[in-house]
């Protein structure tokens, strides 16, 4: 049974998202007030964190930012449907994905089992992926950029694990994000191009050259360097 903590302030909705969890094989504990976000995951044991963006006193923003301090637990995020700053803002921040509300507790509960389940990695246990500097143990879900680690959230792992194991090959966004985010690529939708952002920051961080190319209107393409 996966250990999810829910930040809502809506209790109404907390306590229908709990139940409907419940039932579908998931342990809930519900949080009104993200100020106290780090005990909360801790004192649950929380596999994944579902934050809502939209909170008064202290925003799910400044909530996902502590989080990311101290933990890399996966976080999705609900926001205000059609709120596109929000939603660029917490990927930017290092959420794993997002959903939009009103959300039915049914896509809520798939787009969690599809991050638990890429939290578990994608390919063959032991399975090392290398191309060029960059080293992928799927095992142990750790990447390193030649000698540094690279300190990546779940869902920008998962895309750097797409990338590496299709190294030298252009690897479209639908790919990437059915691959690696566990969903479609909607209209509009810039996760993928966010955490390929990301990921593009943290090995620039570790002193690499620029190893992940976009190719206008195809996709993204790792070259091993």
């Amino acid at each position: 049974m996966a250990s999810v903590l829910l930040i809502d302030d809506d209790t109404a909705l907390a306590e229908l998202l709990a139940e409907y969890l419940g039932q579908e094989g998931f342990a809930v504990t519900h949080l009104a007030d993200g100020r106290r976000c780090i005990g909360a995951i801790a004192e649950a044991r929380a596999e994944i964190v579902v934050l809502d963006i939209m909170m008064p006193g202290i925003s799910g923003i400044e909530v996902l930012r502590r989080i990311r301090r101290e933990s890399n637990v996966p976080v999705l995020m609900l926001t205000a449907r059609g709120d596109e700053v929000d939603r660029i803002a917490g990927l930017d921040l290092g959420a794993d994905d997002y959903l939009a509300k009103p959300c039915s507790p049914g896509e809520l509960a798939a787009r969690l089992r599809a991050i638990l389940r890429r939290g578990g990695g994608r390919s063959a246990p032991g399975k090392v992926l290398t191309a060029g500097g960059l080293l992928i143990d799927t095992a142990r879900r750790r990447a390193h950029w030649h000698d540094t680690a690279l300190d990546l959230t779940g869902a920008e792992f998962n895309l750097l694990e797409v990338l590496a194991a299709n190294a030298g090959r252009i690897v479209s966004r639908q790919e990437l994000s059915e691959q690696g985010l566990g969903r479609a690529l909607a209209p509009y939708d810039r996760s993928v191009d966010v955490h390929i952002s990301a990921i593009r920051q943290k090995i620039a961080a570790a002193n690499g050259a620029a190893a992940i190319l976009s190719v206008r209107g195809q996709g993204y393409q790792l070259v091993p360097a």
